[in-house]
């Protein structure tokens, strides 16, 4: 069994900690605004065929690239970070479950086509962005997670964007963690903190919907 590399198995605290939520929170705030253009989007659809991606649609999909060397840096600076409950993982954790929400609201805005364009950069940013030794892993992990994550996504999305985030992701989460910590370190120490941060942000994106869609019911 390998052992975690010293700085990634560091936990750091303070302003780091601080400094890593605001990125988080910057490409959350994208992700919600995706999650209200995306509905708006999905109802039209109904009436008539819409051409995507429109404005709301691109801002995803950058988005969602974005996570990617957001991720890698963060590992890179912040080491490991606590996720809660005693454990910890990689700081890179929160963008890897960021971009698997991103994954599914960039599909409805701004289509199919377009967000497996969207894996095949992202898988490329993977290999290219991550250091020799962790590759081939962040490479793979990726590539895997945010395929199974779609092939469970598609035939739920007409059940609901919720229903359909919290099973893709869930199934998503726990392939890129297992996937990335085998290859890349040959041990699963770090599993429960990997599942817990990327569940984090599953459960931020689908309550700020919530929330969202409480408050435009009560404006109706």
């Amino acid at each position: 069994m390998h052992s975690i590399p010293d700085r990634v198995s560091k936990i750091r605290s303070g302003a780091d900690v601080i400094g890593l939520g605001c990125t988080v929170w910057a490409l959350a705030s994208l992700s919600v605004r995706g999650v209200v253009s995306a509905q708006q989007l999905h109802h039209r659809e109904r009436k008539k065929p819409v051409n995507v991606p429109a404005p709301a649609g691109i801002a995803t999909l950058v988005a969602y690239i974005a996570t990617i060397p957001a991720a890698n840096l963060a590992v890179t600076h912040f080491g490991a970070v606590p996720v809660g409950f005693g454990y910890a993982a990689p700081a890179g954790v929160y963008m890897v479950g960021l971009a698997l929400v991103l994954r599914d609201l960039a599909r409805e805005s701004a289509g199919r086509g377009a967000v497996l364009a969207a894996i095949a950069v992202g898988t490329v940013l993977s290999y290219f962005l991550s250091t020799p030794a962790l590759a081939v892993a962040s490479a793979s992990a990726f590539a895997v997670a945010e395929i199974m994550d779609f092939a469970v996504y598609e035939p739920l999305r007409k059940r609901g964007l919720l229903i359909a985030m919290l099973a893709s992701n869930a199934v998503g989460l726990l392939a890129d963690s297992i996937l990335f910590l085998k290859l890349a370190f040959g041990s699963l120490d770090y599993l429960p903190g990997q599942i817990l941060g990327k569940a984090w942000m599953t459960l931020a994106a689908i309550t700020a919907l919530t929330l969202l869609r409480r408050r435009k019911q009560a404006t109706v």
